[in-house]
């Protein structure tokens, strides 16, 4: 979706410095101004405060380190989870 804006800019300075990034990154200055844009709506995102997080773990999680841990948990032989129920209910309560 595109969207034509217009923006009044009173202070020339900004104008130079968005002229002299375009240049050096040898870009043109509306996709400086874009990139300038979108990394301003990035910073001032909401943000929870580090105070408010109580488990930083789950709020930042290392998905590396979860990913290893998976399959960390084994049983040496199969079983039917339905006929370990049955034997529950009539009593033989001897888990495999």
């Amino acid at each position: 979706m595109v969207m034509i804006m217009s923006i009044t800019v009173n202070n020339p300075n900004i104008l130079k410095s968005i002229s002299e990034i375009a240049k050096r990154e040898n870009k043109t200055e509306d996709k400086v101004l874009e990139d300038l844009i979108e990394k301003g709506l990035k910073d001032t995102g909401p943000k929870i405060p580090e105070h408010l997080i109580l488990n930083k773990d789950t709020y930042n999680p290392n998905h590396e380190r979860l990913m290893s841990m998976g399959g960390i948990a084994k049983h040496g032989k199969p079983f039917s989870a339905v006929e370990l129920v049955r034997e529950m209910r009539e009593g033989g309560h001897d888990i495999p």
